[in-house]
């Protein structure tokens, strides 16, 4: 319809440049990559100079020689922080981008909402979500912000998750994943209360209010067979 194209077409719009200033980031790191490659090159050729001329050399020349040394590793850190703050604009540039996506969508299903309202319609979708009780969190899973979510991901499923930003996660130690920059959009699980990462497991109980579950907080190394109830609602069931 009318609304979707304008919504698309605004963001298209948004993106347009997208690629190019992308682009221009990673020459400048690859640029940069190289210069601290010729740099170190430099320091082991100054190092080898010293090591074997050391003895032979006045005080005053081997301070000169050092110092030589020290500079050479002083701009080896200068490419390394230009790096890094290239790295993190590019990360910024990219998820301004996500950031307003969100915004869009939620705009935009907002105001489908209330045209459905003052219509008086009552799709399809809307139905079966009041019938199911759960929304779009149990149809989406713990995904960052729901973008690439789907019926799949429902707990009933069992599906073992990996987060959205790649399957070279699932090699690391939570603690590494966690000290990562997290958007503060981003929806937090499990009883530890951080962000989707690795394997994570669905609890059977309709009504759990927490619904997904890291495999290491509740002490999984392997997916389950059967049903499986999160430690809390374990807990409930035993009571009544």
């Amino acid at each position: 319809n009318m609304a979707t194209a304008i919504y698309l077409e605004h963001y298209l719009d948004s993106i347009e440049n997208l690629p190019c200033e992308l682009q221009r980031n990673f020459t400048l790191m690859r640029e940069l990559d190289s210069r601290t490659e010729e740099k170190k090159g430099e320091i082991d050729k100054l190092a080898e100079e010293y090591i074997a001329s050391v003895r032979s050399l006045e005080s005053e020349q081997r301070v000169e020689h050092l110092q030589k040394i020290q500079n050479a590793y002083s701009k080896c850190k200068e490419y390394s922080d230009d790096k890094v703050q290239l790295a993190m604009q590019t990360y910024e540039m990219v998820d301004k981008h996500i950031r307003r996506l969100d915004a869009d969508l939620a705009r935009f299903e907002n105001e489908l909402k209330e045209k459905l309202d003052l219509s008086g319609y009552e799709s399809p979708d809307a139905r079966a979500i009041k019938k199911s009780g759960r929304g779009l969190k149990d149809k989406r899973g713990p995904k960052a912000r729901g973008r690439k979510g789907s019926d799949d991901d429902s707990p009933k499923k069992k599906k073992m998750k990996s987060p959205d930003f790649g399957d070279s996660l699932l090699s690391v130690q939570p603690s590494d994943v966690l000290d990562m920059p997290v958007d503060p959009n981003e929806p937090t699980y499990c009883l530890c209360h951080q962000v989707s990462y690795g394997e994570m497991i669905g609890c059977d109980n309709p009504d759990c209010p927490i619904e997904w579950f890291h495999f290491a907080c509740v002490d999984l190394t392997t997916k389950p067979k059967g049903k499986w109830f999160c430690p809390r609602c374990t807990q409930d069931r035993k009571k009544k």
